[in-house]
C-alpha cells in the first residue's frame, strides 16, 4: 500500500517529477515528461506496478528528511542501531537525457543497504526486457529505455533488479539512472558527484532573483521552488500538478489527471511570480498561454498540454486499483472540452496583470485580446460548467459571469490607461449591463450573499474573488455578508469547502476534502474586509497543513488532517505566495 500523500517529497528536472516517500521509495516518476507514462507507478497500485526503494536492510520510515537549502535535491536519514545513513535524491536539470540521482552517504558506523528496483513502463503495464552488462543494467520496452549505473553489484530477481551493500563513515556509493529513447544510440553516462554540485548550483542562483521582503518567507521560498519545479522549461508552461488520479475523497471516485497547464490558474500564478521577483518566469508563462489560446477565441480551451496541445482525451486504466482503493485511475482529462465562460476574463486579466508589470509587448496581444472580447461580447450570457469543472447541467454561475464584466473591465482600462484602440464606450455598456444582472439574480437579498449560480440556495468558495477583481469594493456590504456566508457555510474544521457536493450541482457521486486555495482565499477575504488578525491566524492554520518537507497538496480532509488530490499542487502553493504577500503588506486588491 502507497504511503499517504504527505509522506512523499519530490524531486524534479523542469521536465518532471518523482515522488519519494519517507520509507526511501520512489513510487511514481513519468519519464520524459509530466505527461508522460509512468516507469514506478505504486502510488497508484502495487508493488507489481513499479517503484524503487533505497533503504537500511530492514528499516521502515526514515528519522528525518529535509531539502538542502532552497533547491529541489531531498536528504534523506536513517538512524539504525549499526549507524547512520544518509540517501540525497536529485534529478539533475536536463541536459539531454532525463536522469536520477541516487548518492548513498555514510554518516557514522556500518550499515547494510537494499536496493529494490522495480522497472515498468506505461503506468506499471510493461514489464521491460533487462539487461545486465558489468556494472550496467539496461533495461527496454518499446519506445522507452533506462539505464542504471553504480559501482555496486545488482542482480535479477523476481523480475525485479535487487543489491546489498554496506556503507561506512566517509563513503559515498552512487546510483545514476537514465531514461534514454531505445531507438537512439546509448547515452552518456552522468557523474554523480558533478551533477550534484552542479544542480545546487543551479537552483542557488535561481532563488538568487527572490524579490520578496515579507513574513513567512521560509514558506514562501519553498512555495517557490516547488512552482518552479512544476514547470515545463522547453514552453514555460506550469502543470497544475505531477500526479493524476490522487482522489479528492478516499474510496470516491474525483481521481482527476493534473499533469497538464490551466488558463483558470493564469493570473493568479503571475501575481506570485511577479510579486516575488521572477519576471523571467512569469514572461516565460504569459508565452506559453499566448501561444496555447491563439486562434478562433471560440475553440478556447480551459487547460492545454504542457507544450500547448489541445487533445487530451480521457481514458482509463483499469489495470491499476487507484491509490488506497480508489479507481479509477483516469490519464487525458475530458474537461479540457468543457465550455468555462470565466477563462476568457482569466486571459484577459491576466494580460492586464502583464501589461500593468510593465512585461514586454507580446506581438498581436491586443488583436488577440480584441477578438476575445468580441467572443465574449456574444456569448456571456450562455451557461457554463464554471471554474469547478462540473459534470453536471451547464448553469448561470455566479463567478463566471464577474470573470466575464472582469475582462471587459481590464478592455476599458487598457484603453483609457495604456492607450489601447478599442469601442471603449461599448465595452463601457456591456460592463455595466452584466454588472446590473449580477447583482440582480446572482444575490440572495434575504441572506446578504452571493450565491453559486442564479437562483441556487447554495454557495460558492469563488464568491471570494468579487472583490479581488474589482467587481466590488471590499467594504460593501453585500461583500462582507458573502465572507461571512462563505465562513458560516462552507467551512468544516475551520477550512474551505468549494461548494457543497450534496447538493448535487456537480453530477458526481460522493463527497471531498476541503480545498486549499479556497482556504487561502478566506484569508485573503477577511484581511480585505478588515478582519486582519483573523485572517493571519486563519494562515498560520494553513501552514500548518504543510508536510515536513513544506508541500501541500490539492485538499486536506477536515476531519483527519490527511492531505488528498493530486501533489504538489501549484493552486495551493501560488495561494500561500499571495496570502502571505497580502498580509505583509499589500491588499488584496493590490495583487490585481
Amino acid at each position: 500500500m502507497a504511503l499517504a500523500i504527505e509522506d512523499y517529497g519530490v524531486i524534479g528536472d523542469l521536465h518532471t517529477m518523482a515522488l519519494v516517500g519517507n520509507d526511501g521509495s520512489i513510487d511514481w516518476l513519468c519519464l520524459p515528461r509530466f505527461d508522460s507514462g509512468a516507469c514506478f507507478a505504486r502510488l497508484l497500485g502495487t508493488d507489481d506496478h513499479g517503484y524503487w526503494r533505497m533503504a537500511p536492510a530492514g528499516a521502515e520510515r526514515c528519522t528525518r528528511r529535509q531539502y538542502r537549502g532552497d533547491t529541489l535535491i531531498l536528504e534523506t536519514e536513517w538512524e539504525t542501531p549499526d549507524g547512520t545513513v544518509r540517501i540525497v535524491d536529485l534529478m539533475p536539470v536536463r541536459d539531454q537525457a532525463a536522469d536520477v540521482v541516487r548518492l548513498v552517504e555514510g554518516v557514522s558506523g556500518r550499515v547494510r543497504m537494499r536496493s529494490d528496483l522495480r522497472l515498468r513502463f506505461d503506468y506499471g503495464h510493461i514489464v521491460p526486457w533487462v539487461k545486465h552488462r558489468g556494472s550496467q543494467l539496461s533495461a527496454i520496452a518499446g519506445p522507452d529505455s533506462v539505464w542504471l549505473d553504480t559501482p555496486v553489484e545488482v542482480h535479477g530477481h523476481d523480475l525485479m533488479t535487487t543489491a546489498e551493500f554496506e556503507v561506512s563513515a566517509g563513503d559515498r556509493v552512487p546510483f545514476v539512472l537514465t531514461h534514454h529513447p531505445s531507438h537512439e544510440p546509448e547515452p552518456p553516462r552522468r557523474d554523480a558527484e558533478r551533477v550534484l554540485v552542479q544542480t545546487e548550483a543551479f537552483w542557488q542562483e535561481w532563488i538568487s532573483h527572490l524579490d520578496y521582503r515579507g513574513g513567512w518567507e521560509t514558506a514562501v521560498r519553498r512555495s517557490l521552488v516547488t512552482l518552479k519545479g512544476l514547470t515545463y522549461a522547453p514552453s514555460g508552461g506550469i502543470v497544475a500538478a505531477a500526479t493524476t488520479s490522487l482522489p479528492e475523497h478516499l474510496g470516491g471516485s474525483r481521481n482527476w489527471d493534473y499533469r497538464y497547464c490551466w488558463l483558470r490558474d493564469a493570473t493568479f500564478t503571475l501575481q506570485a511570480l511577479l510579486g516575488t521577483g521572477f519576471r523571467e518566469e512569469a514572461n516565460a508563462w504569459r508565452d506559453w498561454l499566448l501561444r496555447a489560446v491563439a486562434g478562433d477565441p471560440a475553440d478556447l480551451q480551459i487547460m492545454y498540454g504542457i507544450d500547448g496541445r489541445r487533445r487530451l482525451p480521457e481514458y482509463e486504466l483499469d489495470w491499476l486499483p487507484g491509490y488506497e482503493g480508489s479507481p479509477p485511475v483516469r490519464v487525458g482529462n475530458g474537461a479540457a472540452d468543457q465550455f468555462q465562460l470565466d477563462v476568457w476574463g482569466e486571459v484577459l486579466d491576466m494580460l492586464h496583470v502583464a501589461r500593468e508589470a510593465g512585461l514586454s509587448a507580446a506581438p498581436d496581444a491586443w488583436d488577440l485580446q480584441r477578438e476575445m472580447l468580441d467572443f465574449l461580447e456574444g456569448n456571456w450570457q450562455q451557461p457554463d460548467k464554471s471554474l469547478w469543472e462540473i459534470r453536471g447541467p451547464d448553469r448561470q454561475f455566479v463567478h463566471s459571469k464577474v470573470m466575464a464584466w472582469a475582462g471587459i473591465d481590464c478592455a476599458v482600462k487598457a484603453v483609457e490607461t495604456f492607450g489601447l484602440e478599442g469601442p471603449v464606450d461599448r465595452w463601457k455598456g456591456l460592463r455595466q449591463q452584466i454588472h446590473q444582472e449580477v447583482c440582480a439574480e446572482g444575490f440572495d437579498s434575504d441572506r446578504g450573499t452571493f450565491t453559486q449560480f442564479y437562483g441556487s440556495p447554495g454557495l460558492d468558495a469563488a464568491l471570494l474573488l468579487i472583490p479581488q477583481v474589482g467587481f466590488l469594493p471590499w467594504d460593501d456590504p453585500r461583500v462582507v455578508g458573502t465572507v461571512e456566508a462563505v465562513q458560516r457555510e462552507l467551512t468544516e474544521g475551520g477550512y474551505v469547502l468549494r461548494y457543497r457536493t450534496e447538493h448535487g450541482v456537480d453530477g458526481l457521486p460522493g463527497h471531498e476534502g476541503a480545498f486549499l486555495l479556497c482556504s487561502f482565499w478566506l484569508a485573503d477575504a477577511l484581511v480585505g474586509i478588515g478582519r486582519v488578525d483573523e485572517g493571519r491566524e486563519h494562515f498560520e492554520r494553513l501552514l500548518a497543513l504543510r508536510n515536513d518537507l513544506g508541500l501541500l497538496a490539492e485538499e486536506v480532509d477536515p476531519a483527519s488532517g490527511r492531505h488528498l488530490g493530486n501533489t504538489p499542487q501549484a493552486f495551493s502553493h501560488v495561494g500561500l505566495v499571495n496570502t502571505a504577500r497580502h498580509l505583509s503588506g499589500a491588499s488584496p486588491t493590490q495583487a490585481r
